[in-house]
């Protein structure tokens, strides 16, 4: 399984290597930047151009959560390893991460001095790596917000 966000403020689901599309979410109100399945399968993250981030659960056919926060568009998100918190990274100069279950902001990164285009969390680890317009990279402790490099 392939999911794809769009321009079309759509994300879908494809079938590989047959190329069908099994699943279409409609939601959000701006593009699609990112799309990222829960460790389980369960479930997918989105994030989008219209400043939110979207929870879908997959077997409903439809959005669960919609986290609100950032102040601009959102470029990319990710799922930590054990499901249960989201990353989001926005042009706003801020990443968050969200926990899932209590619908809430747990912490916002804060030091990038441009876009951040990119977070990801590391395998096993309270560790989130950010990519921002800025030129540079970040590592931080999603836990205590501190920025490790």
């Amino acid at each position: 399984l392939v999911v794809t966000g769009s321009d079309e403020h759509l994300w879908k689901m494809w079938a590989l290597p047959d190329g069908n599309i099994l699943m279409t979410g409609e939601g959000h109100t701006d593009w699609i930047s990112g799309c990222c399945f829960r460790p389980s399968g369960t479930q997918l993250v989105t994030s989008s151009g219209d400043s939110t981030v979207r929870i879908w659960e997959l077997s409903r056919r439809g959005c669960i959560l919609t986290l609100r926060g950032h102040g601009r568009a959102v470029r990319d998100c990710s799922w930590h390893c054990s499901g249960h918190l989201v990353g989001s990274a926005s042009m706003d100069c801020t990443s968050r991460i969200w926990d899932v279950g209590s619908e809430r902001c747990r912490q916002t990164l804060r030091g990038h001095k441009d876009s951040v285009n990119s977070i990801e969390f590391l395998p096993f680890s309270s560790t989130v790596l950010t990519s921002s317009a800025d030129k540079t990279l970040s590592l931080w402790d999603s836990r205590t917000v501190s920025r490790l490099f």
